[in-house]
């Protein structure tokens, strides 16, 4: 059984992590930002956003990505293994910034339907405190997960791509 969860701020990779892993481990990857997000930019509500994840978990092998800290306990408590990105935030407004121009007019990969890239003041703020507003939740959380839950974090693209390769040769060589 794998069950995996991966949080970060925006920007961190997340959604690029989780596909990666996914082919390499042959695990159904979930990405919250598409399953949350109706067309136009409408956010599921908390109680559809619970329902979806209790179903998610439900199975017996999956990876979710998203950090929704509202909701976050509901994925991280049924995974034995949660992946923090924790990257700089520089690195992270970095990459909003060019996903926004690399997806101008369209919807990216691992997002809700009919909900056109965007960039506002508002999401660049949130990305930039990331480190302050949101971090410490998740540092507290990982401080007090059940025993039996493997914490991995990353801090830097080159801790990633180690990471990545690390699983692919213990893939191959079972």
């Amino acid at each position: 059984m794998r069950r995996i969860g991966i949080i970060g701020s925006s920007g961190s990779g997340k959604s690029t992590l989780a596909r990666n892993l996914g082919e390499i481990l042959h695990i159904d990857v979930y990405h919250l930002d598409q399953l949350f997000w109706k067309p136009g930019w409408v956010l599921a509500t908390l109680d559809e956003q619970k329902q979806i994840q209790h179903e998610l978990t439900s199975q017996e092998n999956w990876i979710i990505d998203g950090t929704y800290s509202s909701t976050m306990d509901i994925r991280l408590k049924q995974a034995d293994t949660i992946i923090f990105l924790d990257l700089p935030r520089l690195l992270c407004v970095y990459r909003v910034v060019k996903r926004r121009i690399q997806y101008r007019n369209q919807t990216r990969p691992d997002m809700g339907e009919d909900c056109e890239e965007k960039l506002d003041w508002a999401f660049l703020s949130y990305v930039w405190n990331f480190p302050k507003t949101k971090k410490p939740r998740i540092q507290n959380y990982l401080q007090n997960r059940k025993a039996n839950q493997d914490v991995i974090v990353l801090s830097s693209l080159r801790e990633i791509r180690i990471f990545l390769e690390k699983i692919r040769k213990t893939v191959q060589n079972r």
